[in-house]
């Protein structure tokens, strides 16, 4: 654990305020969930909650069995970072954080698709090294809100997405919002 110098006192209610320079470097947000832990030496731990998070080993064999099944890079995705990357390059994306225009690409709640045109694509992580020549993102909805993306890619020009790679997100993106309700 690393130590930040930053000290804050409990108010009357018992609450603690997180310094903004932390919120902002773990992109912790108003309204975003925590989840409270104690160890054995008496600390006290918060972590950024992710829901799709909680089904990472799930999601990451599904990412394997997409990556398999269409023959391209498959990654899953919470609002924060990949969960689970399946596919050739994915060292390049397991737990990297999402780029902002992923983000907000995620938030307008539609599936996008980019057809081999290198300038109209998205980056999917903030240190992304080249773009993908085809990519479909498709949000994960749960109970109404964004939660997450599954996202196709491709940088080899002989593979070209069809509307299959479209139905194939979507379905996935669909099973796990609807994991996520159970």
């Amino acid at each position: 654990m690393k130590a930040t110098g930053i000290v804050r006192r409990i108010d009357d209610l018992g609450r603690v305020v997180v310094p903004k320079e932390i919120r902002r470097t773990l992109r912790i947000r108003e309204g975003d969930p925590l989840e409270i832990f104690t160890d054995r030496e008496g600390e006290i731990i918060l972590k950024k909650y992710s829901p799709i998070g909680e089904l990472s080993a799930f999601a990451g064999q599904y990412a394997e069995s997409l990556a398999q099944t269409t023959g391209c890079l498959v990654c899953i995705c919470d609002m924060d970072q990949v969960v689970a990357a399946a596919g050739s390059g994915k060292k390049e994306l397991t737990d990297k954080y999402i780029s902002s225009q992923l983000m907000k690409l995620l938030g307008e709640r539609t599936a996008t698709t980019f057809p081999g045109q290198e300038k109209a694509s998205v980056k999917i992580v903030s240190e992304q090294e080249g773009d993908y020549l085809w990519e479909v993102i498709h949000p994960i909805i749960c109970e109404g809100d964004v939660i997450g993306g599954v996202i196709l890619l491709s940088r080899d020009e002989k593979k070209k997405f069809t509307g299959a790679e479209q139905k194939v997100a979507s379905c996935a993106a669909d099973f796990l919002g609807r994991q996520m309700e159970q």
